[in-house]
C-alpha cells in the first residue's frame, strides 16, 4: 500500500548514525568504508572491533547498516535489536530497524516508531509511517490521530492519503474525509477509483449533485463498472430523479446480473415508492441466477408483506431462515457454528456429551434445539419435544438469548401454537427491538391468528421494512466503498 522509497530512505538518511557522539578511529574508518560501499571490509572491521567491545551499540548499529546494505535483513534486524538492548533509545538503531521493518509493513516497527516520537513528537515522517502501519493493523482510530498531525504533508503521498481517507470513512468522520479525497482526486486525476470514492463520500454527506458531477462522465466508459451505476442510482434518487435512479440501477443489473445487492437495492427503491410488484418482478428475475441468496428471499418477502400477501411472505421468510440456519450462532463462536452444518447422529452425540459436562450452558442447549429443529422432526415426536425442551432450557438459563427465543417461536409457529409463538416474539423484541427474525415470526403468527389487519401487524410490517432499508444501506455502503490499494507483503 505504500511506496517506501519516498519516505523510508529519507527517514534513514536524515539522521547521522552516531548522533553527534564522538566517533572512535575504528568507527570513523568503518563509516568511511560504508560510504565507499566497501561492505565486506567494513564487516571485517566491525567483527574485529566487537571482539574488543562487544557491547558497543554504535558498532552493532553499524553492523546492522552494513548487513542491510548487503541484503541480509534478518541478520541486520538482529544486530539492531542487540544495539537497542544495550541502549534502548539509540536513535540510529531505532531508525535503522524501522526502515527494514517498514519496508514489509511489519507490525514490529510500531513500538519503535512510538519510541522515536516519544523522543521527538514533531517527527512528521514517523507520524505518517505509524499511521500507515496502524491502519494496516485495523486500528483506524489510532491511525487517524497520526495522520491528522501531518495532514498537510500528505498532499504528495497518494498511499497515505488513501489510508487516511479510508480510516476517516471507517470511523464515521465523513465530513473530514471530503477534503482528503478531493486532494487525492486532484493528485491523481486519471484513475477512476479516487473519483468513485469521493462520490461515495459525497453521497454519504448528502451532496448528491456533487457526486453526479463526478459519476456521470464515468458512466459512458467502454467498460462500465456496475458499481458506478449503483452509486449513481442512489445519487439520482437523492436528487428526486427517480426515473434516472431506476434506469441506472437496471443498467447495473444488466452488467452484473449475479450481484444480489443490486436486486435488493432495487427492492428498496420500489418500497420507497410503493411499487411493490415491480420490485417482486425484478427479484423474480434474479432468483434463477441466485437461488440460494437469503437477501433476495427476505426482500421479496418484505414486498409481499407490503401487498398483504402474507402466505407468500411467510414462504419467503421460511426459505430465508432455512438457507441461513447456521448464521445465528456465529455471534457466539465460529467453531460452534460449524456444528450446525452437519445434522447427523455423531454431531448430536457430541453436543449431548458436552451437555453432560456443561449442563448449565444455555448455548449448548440452544445448539441441541437448533440441530433437532433443523432436521424437521414430526410434530409430537420425541425429537420435536426434545427440541422444545432444549430451547426452553436455554432461555431459562439465559432469558436474553434472543436466538433461542427466535428458535422457539419458529418451532411453535410450525406446530400451530401461534399464541405461544407471539409471546416468544414479544419477549425477544423486548430484549432486541431490531430482531428481524422475531419480527417476521411475529408477522406469520399474527396472520395465523386472524390478525392480518391489526394495528400490530401493520406496525410490524413497517418496522421490518424500515430495518431492511437500514440493513441494505449499510451493506451497500460497506460493499461500495472499495478503496483500491497497492498490494503489500504481509507483516
Amino acid at each position: 500500500m505504500f511506496r517506501t522509497a519516498c519516505i523510508t530512505l529519507l527517514f534513514f538518511a536524515s539522521v547521522p548514525l552516531l548522533q553527534a557522539q564522538q566517533a572512535s578511529p575504528s568507527i570513523a574508518l568503518i563509516e568511511s568504508q560504508v560510504r565507499a560501499k566497501e561492505y565486506d571490509q567494513a564487516l571485517l572491521a566491525i567483527t574485529a572491533s566487537l571482539q574488543q567491545t562487544p557491547k558497543d551499540a554504535r558498532l552493532l548499529t553499524l553492523e546492522g547498516v552494513v548487513l542491510s546494505m548487503k541484503g541480509s535483513k534478518a541478520d541486520a534486524i538482529e544486530a539492531f535489536d542487540q544495539a537497542l538492548h544495550i541502549s534502548s533509545g539509540y536513535p540510529a538503531a531505532l531508525r535503522g530497524e524501522v526502515q527494514l521493518l517498514y519496508a514489509s509493513y511489519d507490525r514490529r516497527a510500531i513500538p519503535l516508531l512510538q519510541s522515536i516520537l516519544k523522543a521527538d513528537p514533531k517527527d512528521q515522517t514517523a507520524h505518517e509511517m505509524l499511521g500507515v502501519l496502524e491502519k494496516m493493523q485495523g486500528d483506524c482510530p489510532a491511525a487517524v490521530v497520526q495522520f491528522a498531525v501531518v495532514s498537510d504533508e500528505l498532499a504528495m503521498h497518494r498511499e497515505s492519503m488513501e489510508a487516511y481517507g479510508d480510516c476517516l470513512m471507517q470511523t464515521g468522520k465523513l465530513q473530514e474525509a471530503v477534503p482528503v479525497f478531493e486532494k487525492l482526486v486532484a493528485l491523481i486525476p486519471k484513475p477512476i477509483y479516487p473519483k468513485y470514492d469521493l462520490a461515495v463520500v459525497y453521497v454519504a454527506t448528502k451532496q448528491p449533485e456533487a457526486a453526479l458531477k463526478l459519476l456521470e462522465p464515468l458512466l459512458n466508459s467502454d467498460k462500465p463498472d456496475p458499481e458506478l451505476f449503483s452509486l449513481a442510482s442512489e445519487a439520482y434518487e437523492a436528487t428526486g430523479n427517480t426515473p434516472k435512479a431506476v434506469s441506472a440501477l437496471r443498467q447495473a443489473i444488466v452488467i452484473n446480473p449475479a450481484n444480489s445487492a443490486y436486486y435488493t437495492q432495487f427492492a428498496s427503491l420500489c418500497m420507497n415508492h410503493e411499487s411493490f410488484q415491480v420490485g417482486i418482478d425484478m427479484i423474480d428475475a434474479g432468483l434463477p441466477r441466485l437461488p440460494n441468496d437469503t437477501s433476495l428471499y427476505l426482500a421479496r418477502g418484505m414486498l409481499f408483506a407490503q401487498l398483504a400477501q402474507f402466505d407468500k411472505a411467510e414462504a419467503d421468510f421460511n426459505k430465508a431462515e432455512r438457507l441461513d440456519s447456521s448464521q445465528s450462532i456465529s455471534a457466539f463462536a465460529t467453531d460452534l457454528s460449524e456444528l450446525l452444518m452437519y445434522h447427523d447422529d455423531q454431531t448430536l452425540g457430541k453436543v449431548r456429551e458436552q451437555l453432560n459436562v456443561h449442563p448449565d450452558s444455555p448455548l449448548l442447549h440452544y445448539i441441541l434445539a437448533k440441530l433437532l429443529s433443523d432436521s424437521s422432526p414430526a410434530i409430537e415426536s420425541k425429537e420435536f419435544h426434545e427440541a422444545v425442551a432444549s430451547a426452553r432450557k436455554a432461555i431459562q438459563l439465559n432469558p436474553n438469548l434472543v436466538e433461542a427465543r427466535d428458535l422457539l417461536a419458529s418451532i411453535y409457529a410450525r406446530s400451530g401454537e401461534n399464541d405461544l409463538a407471539i409471546e416468544e416474539c414479544h419477549l425477544a423484541l423486548q430484549t432486541s427491538p431490531d430482531d428481524q427474525a422475531a419480527i417476521y415470526h411475529l408477522i406469520t403468527a399474527l396472520r395465523h391468528t386472524g390478525q392480518e389487519k391489526s394495528d400490530e401487524m401493520q406496525a410490524m410490517v413497517k418496522r421490518l421494512s424500515d430495518l431492511q432499508k437500514v440493513s441494505l444501506q449499510k451493506e451497500n455502503e460497506r460493499k461500495r466503498y472499495k478503496l483500491v490499494e497497492e498490494s503489500a507483503p504481509p507483516p
